[in-house]
């Protein structure tokens, strides 16, 4: 009978072997989300590069449903072998998993970050008819009707919601949230003024923005966005300190060999370098995330427990 550390070591090799030769067949990216969304079209921009960086396909799989949960949780169910990953999300992995009462996965140790692709922020707008021009007339407007001016957001519990909460907060104002059944429905009954706000992701509201449909009165990113140069942040606002975003990246089930991370990080990054992704990407009004993977992780962290800290002081749980 062999001593127990000869097949330790026996192993050890065996993984090192395997994490060395990878990837030595396709790659899967799960999506949680049906295709043609934000996640969906970021997977599909960076599959391909990725794949070239490889050396082996990327297929992107969409297995939807659950509000990302059941795509999420096989992955994380999945061998950690960096064959399988997912494309996650602040509503799969730090925002959502912060407001939902119950969870098949533990997003913090069900998973281990591999990179980030790109974040977007949020953007505060104002309905046609709501009479307001500027942040300013906005803030004095709410404090005028305490908890009477509405304000729109995809659903409670989206990162959009928490980014409210977070707002009412840090501005000292009270707000009427209307949640809605997704971003699609409630930006239509903005451009109808049923809804005299609403705070959304850049990427679903610009095309409205240019179009003079609804007004920009403020940006929730550190820096202004070179898509709307003349909308100031909130924090040139004065509301210090505020800053509200969402990210996609890649997360491998926990227990992947660090050297297939290692693999996979430098591929992103590649991926991530090529003109046509890029170009792709600001053209999407996001901004790609030049970050390693242990910064990549560090920011995970950081976004779970910042929204998971509104959550709780909002009293926010979604079952």
């Amino acid at each position: 009978m062999k001593p127990l550390w000869i097949g330790i070591a026996a192993l050890a090799f065996s993984l090192a072997a395997q994490a060395q030769e990878f990837p030595v067949r396709p790659v899967r990216i799960v999506v949680p989300w049906p295709p043609s969304g934000n996640v969906d079209i970021t997977a599909r921009t960076v599959a391909p590069a990725l794949g070239e960086a490889l050396g082996q396909q990327v297929i992107v799989d969409n297995r939807a449903g659950a509000a990302g949960t059941i795509g999420s949780a096989a992955v994380a169910k999945s061998a950690p072998d960096g064959y399988t990953l997912l494309l996650g999300s602040s509503g799969t992995i730090t925002a959502g998993p912060a407001v939902f009462k119950t969870l098949p996965y533990d997003p913090v140790k069900d998973f281990v970050a591999v990179g980030g692709i790109q974040s977007v922020a949020i953007v505060l707008t104002a309905a046609p008819k709501t009479p307001v021009s500027s942040f300013q007339e906005f803030v004095s407007l709410a404090k005028a009707k305490p908890g009477g001016l509405s304000i729109a957001s995809a659903g409670s519990g989206s990162s959009n919601h928490l980014a409210i909460e977070l707002f009412m907060r840090m501005a000292d104002v009270k707000l009427l949230h209307v949640p809605y059944k997704g971003s699609g429905p409630a930006i239509t009954d903005l451009l109808g003024s049923q809804v005299e706000s609403m705070m959304d992701q850049l990427t679903a509201s610009i095309g409205h923005i240019r179009e003079g449909r609804i007004k920009p009165l403020a940006i929730t990113s550190r820096t202004r966005s070179p898509l709307l140069p003349n909308v100031p942040t909130l924090e040139e606002l004065g509301v210090t300190g505020y800053e509200a975003s969402t990210f996609t990246g890649i997360f491998a089930p926990a227990g992947t060999p660090q050297p297939v991370l290692s693999r996979l990080n430098a591929a992103l990054a590649k991926a991530l370098a090529n003109d046509t992704v890029r170009e792709r990407y600001h053209g999407m009004g996001v901004e790609i995330m030049d970050m390693s993977q242990a910064q990549f992780a560090a920011y995970v962290r950081g976004d779970f427990d910042k929204w998971r800290r509104v959550a709780r002081e909002g009293n926010i749980v979604v079952d």
